[in-house]
């Protein structure tokens, strides 16, 4: 009989990142950067559960059940399956589950706010830097666990429109701060086409806002195609209409003519168009003109029609970044304003304006160009002549720590040179010499010129 141990093969879990140090330690730079920029505008952190309850999600209202992990012990409790049975969300396939991983921020936002009215500041300012969990097929991208950096802002009953111009700016100068290639910003509002559609006596507005949202993933013969039956299949002028403002598109500096104009020249939306309709039309086109004026010292930031976001939830502005040499890569920053998301959750109106950075798919695109440089944090290595010297050697790297260098104790008293190169390996780039043998002296050796030279760890500066 074979007492041999088996071996488990490790390998990579399909949709879940995993990086080496070198690599690992620019993200946490990049987040680093993201989380200074942030706060400089005022935002606050909170940090929510990996964990919503599944009643909390499907209040949402979007059909996310394809999307979801639910959560379950594989020896659930008695207790703990008839608590489950009692949610209200817990139906179906899921009649066992009672907790999920949440797919996005802003369902859990939108809980905490409702959770912590009475204690929060309104408008209440916060950002979120998590990861987040989404049931999809893994591909160049987008992952099943992921990222995300949102910032949002909520206040009670109504919300400045100044808001929807900051939150394109914040994420224009974090994007600034990382080398990354050439971005666009795009920015429309949602009651532009919404107030078309039902000028035009359209009915089917959620459908067509989610084909619209496609048209630069799929293009305009597969739109069309997808739109006619939906819009009026006896008459494709209301389609082209649709499918012509999507394609307007204009900076902060040539202004809203071409959109103005539009609708002027239209007569077909004047024949049919109900007051409310025009009213929403022309309500768009004034909150889409302001946030442009307001980020007109920017550059990279267009106007485009086509930007409608997908989820229902947006009700005003909303937002897309890309590539500029690569579109077809997706969105790396979206969001939008809604006026009641958190109305399910409190009987209040909280409108709120909040955009997201995509942080995994952007950082993913830009790893093989990243410039990782050295793996390990430590500024110092401090030497391990012999084990006799091993209290001195750790009083220097304390002595050096308590100055705000970061330092890192050889691990065993080896041959000086075994020592020397583990520091080059790892991208230290200070090699620190405690007094040996008959010395009476520190020195330091610079890793990268090969100067060395005595030293005080009490006044040594790099």
């Amino acid at each position: 009989m074979s007492d041999k141990k088996k071996i488990y093969k490790p390998k990579p879990i399909s949709g879940y990142p995993e990086y080496l140090p070198e690599v690992r330690r620019v993200e946490q730079q990049w987040l680093d950067h993201i989380r200074r920029v942030f706060e400089s505008y005022g935002f606050c952190n909170i940090e929510t559960p990996a964990v919503e309850a599944l009643d909390v999600i499907a209040a949402k209202g979007e059909d996310v059940d394809k999307e979801i992990y639910v959560l379950e012990r594989l020896q659930a409790d008695p207790d703990e399956k008839k608590e489950a049975r009692s949610g209200e969300a817990t139906t179906g396939k899921y009649k066992e589950a009672r907790l999920a991983l949440h797919f996005d921020q802003t369902v859990p936002l939108a809980r905490y706010v409702g959770q912590h009215f009475n204690d929060l500041i309104f408008p209440f300012k916060r950002y979120q830097m998590q990861k987040v969990w989404r049931g999809e097929r893994p591909q160049a991208g987008r992952f099943r666990e992921f990222t995300q950096c949102d910032i949002d802002v909520i206040n009670v009953d109504a919300l400045p429109l100044s808001f929807d111009a900051e939150m394109p700016a914040i994420v224009h100068k974090v994007l600034q701060g990382l080398d990354i290639p050439s971005f666009e910003i795009r920015i429309s509002n949602r009651k532009i086409l919404i107030g078309l559609l039902q000028a035009i006596g359209v009915s089917n507005v959620v459908e067509v806002t989610r084909i619209i949202d496609k048209l630069e993933k799929i293009g305009t013969n597969e739109v069309v195609n997808a739109l006619i039956p939906l819009v009026d299949p006896d008459d494709f002028e209301k389609t082209d209409l649709i499918l012509e403002l999507a394609k307007i598109t204009f900076s902060a500096s040539s202004g809203d003519g071409l959109l103005r104009d539009f609708i002027a020249r239209n007569d077909v939306i004047a024949r049919s168009a109900s007051d409310a309709a025009i009213q929403l039309l022309n309500e768009g086109i004034e909150e889409l003109s302001f946030v442009m004026k307001q980020l007109s010292h920017l550059p990279n930031v267009v106007a485009d029609l086509s930007i409608v976001r997908g989820l229902d939830y947006y009700t005003g502005t909303v937002y897309e970044t890309v590539f500029v040499d690569d579109p077809g890569y997706g969105s790396i920053c979206s969001g939008g304003r809604y006026d009641d998301l958190a109305s399910s959750y409190i009987n209040k109106k909280l409108p709120g304006v909040g955009i997201s950075i995509g942080f995994s798919r952007l950082f993913a695109k830009m790893i093989p160009h990243l410039e990782t440089g050295r793996i390990s944090p430590a500024d110092v290595l401090v030497v391990l002549n012999s084990e006799d010297d091993r209290v001195l050697s750790a009083e220097t790297a304390k002595t050096l720590r308590d100055r705000g260098f970061n330092v890192e104790l050889y691990h065993a008293p080896q041959k000086f040179q075994k020592q020397i190169a583990y520091a080059e390996k790892k991208g230290i780039s200070y090699l620190w010499m405690p007094p040996y043998r008959d010395t009476t002296y520190h020195e330091v050796k610079c890793l990268t010129t090969g100067q060395q030279e005595k030293a005080d760890p009490e006044t040594w500066q790099v």
